[in-house]
């Protein structure tokens, strides 16, 4: 395009009814000229007080846009000579003569990027009836929270705006450390406790330390989708071990080829809610010792258990350190917090902080200074008091719903604990199509069989969440909901 046509160009293009300013939309058009050669590596382009008043806009705009684009290695300028198209083409490639209009390299995704797409689970809704494994965050304590965030505000340390230590901050380790022996029966020190974003990327960290591509790991079927995907990616060999009344149940044939991993949910199988035994946890610490295995403990949901105690961990009974524990706070204050741990034994704690910062390179810090003060001071155990009795409350209701409208012609699991109960389908029911029937009706529910990693084994079943369900909401939600059920039951 001759530099004298430019101006026609452009004012052809400019949207002066836009919301984006005039100065945005002549950059990008000029980038756009330069780009697909319109304007030639060399051209002279308009002087800015010419381009401006055949344009009609202010010269300064013209100026600002003129030097971005110098800045950006588009044009060049040269003192009493004016501003010319730059040639940034690299000599040792051959440009063949560009479309008209240029096609968009096709989004191929590798193999690993596939298979995680294909079996991803995220939802896009994040709370409502019934959406699993939301608490109820309109009851979190936000005035407590509010005045520790405020009190460390207002005598801010520069330490606390820069990247985390390797494990994270040392005040909040120490409440963590405390708070795991006494409620959890985990047998640590705070140097021990590396702190994380979460359970996915403290499964993570654990995973790259740990084992190599190929590797095996065992996992229960079903599990959770999302630690399932974190596994997929890592290039493990992924096992399938079922579950039974005592919790992860390997055959002989399983046993007699040891994983270098086993990834395992003792207090709260999720999502199927059962307890591992005693004896299957003295077992299976006592096949990690002699095959030297690691075992990933996910203490999920441990903290809300209805009518008994919460149990204690199966790190607390391990003797030979074998047992990698992950833990957050997700469940016990609000999911966007983003705030988990891992505890490792002794030996590894140096490793995981260093590999922790390297990977990862956290901050974070005044948040974790504020969960700290707010652990310390009893805020956290209070809050979990209070809600355990309000999710108890509203399991109650619950169930009494379910009972109301199907007796006990439609099993219930996983009801004894957690944030979530296993609605069981009858066989045959397509529990997929379900879900997707009854978003349509504005309720979240989410299909057994979609955690199974055996589909030959997969089972009929709706999770169904109720934290986060108003106790006024749980009757009419749930009336919705079996309206879908029954359609798919009577057909």
């Amino acid at each position: 395009m001759p530099a004298s046509v430019l101006s026609d160009w452009l004012a052809q293009r400019l949207d002066r009814g836009s919301v984006q300013p005039i100065y945005r939309q002549l950059h990008r058009l000029l980038q756009q000229a330069i780009l697909s050669r319109e304007l030639t590596a060399g051209a002279k382009v308009p002087s800015s007080r010419l381009l401006a008043a055949e344009l009609g806009v202010g010269r300064n705009t013209v100026t600002q846009v003129y030097e971005q684009l110098a800045l950006e290695g588009y044009v060049s300028s040269a003192t009493g000579r004016g501003t010319f198209v730059a040639d940034s083409a690299p000599d040792e490639i051959v440009f063949d003569e560009l479309p008209s209009a240029v096609e968009a390299a096709p989004a191929v995704l590798s193999a690993r990027g596939e298979r995680l797409i294909a079996g991803a689970g995220v939802s896009k809704r994040q709370g409502g009836a019934f959406m699993p494994g939301v608490p109820d965050v309109s009851r979190f304590p936000a005035r407590v929270w509010s005045r520790l965030h405020a009190k460390y505000w207002r005598r801010l340390r520069p330490d606390l705006l820069t990247y985390a230590p390797g494990g994270g901050l040392a005040s909040l380790r120490h409440a963590l450390a405390d708070y795991l022996r006494t409620s959890r029966s985990v047998h640590c020190s705070p140097e021990q406790i590396i702190v994380t974003t979460g359970i996915h990327q403290s499964i993570d960290l654990a995973v790259r330390l740990l084992s190599d591509a190929g590797d095996t790991i065992w996992t229960e079927d079903p599990c959770y989708w999302g630690v399932r995907s974190v596994l997929q990616v890592s290039g493990l060999d992924l096992k399938a071990i079922p579950v039974d009344e005592e919790g992860i149940a390997p055959s002989p044939d399983d046993l007699a080829n040891p994983p270098k991993l086993i990834l395992v949910t003792p207090s709260h199988q999720y999502p199927l809610g059962m307890v591992m035994s005693l004896a299957r946890r003295r077992m299976l610490l006592e096949y990690a010792r002699q095959n030297r295995c690691w075992i990933i403990e996910d203490d999920y949901d441990s903290e809300f258990r209805y009518g008994s105690r919460p149990l204690a961990s199966l790190q607390g009974l391990d003797a030979a350190g074998q047992v990698i524990y992950v833990g957050s706070f997700g469940k016990t204050l609000f999911p966007g917090l983003r705030i988990g741990y891992i505890v490792v034994p002794e030996a590894l704690s140096a490793s995981f902080a260093t590999a922790s910062a390297e990977l990862y390179r956290e901050g974070q810090l005044l948040q974790q200074a504020v969960l700290a003060e707010f652990i310390a001071e009893g805020h956290f155990t209070s809050h979990i008091r209070r809600m355990r009795a309000l999710y108890g409350q509203r399991r109650e209701l619950m169930l009494a719903t379910i009972a109301a409208r199907y007796g006990e012609t439609l099993p219930i699991a996983g009801g004894d604990a957690g944030l979530h109960l296993v609605l069981r389908l009858p066989e045959g029911v397509d529990d997929r199509a379900v879900a997707a029937r009854a978003l349509e009706e504005n309720i979240v529910v989410r299909p057994l069989s979609g955690y199974f990693a055996r589909r030959d084994r997969a089972e009929s079943g709706l999770l169904i969440g109720y934290a986060c369900v108003p106790d006024e909401e749980i009757e009419p939600a749930f009336e919705t909901l079996a309206g879908v059920v029954d359609q798919f039951i009577n057909r």
